[in-house]
């Protein structure tokens, strides 16, 4: 299951980060610090995210 949960997070931290990110940039937020911060819990956001989808996906198969 690591394995497959390593493969998900380099896909699903990227996207979470990034989706963050351009929250962060929409909502106004254009200096280097809540960048940094939206990027961060896009990525420990993508933690869980991964675990589930990693366990639901070993479930059925």
């Amino acid at each position: 299951m690591a394995r497959l949960a390593a493969i998900l997070f380099s896909i699903i931290g990227t996207s979470t980060a990034g989706t963050f990110m351009i929250a962060a940039l929409v909502m106004g937020y254009d200096t280097a610090r809540p960048i940094i911060i939206a990027v961060s819990l896009g990525v420990l956001v993508a933690v869980p995210i991964t675990w589930l989808v990693s366990k639901a996906i070993i479930e059925r198969g």
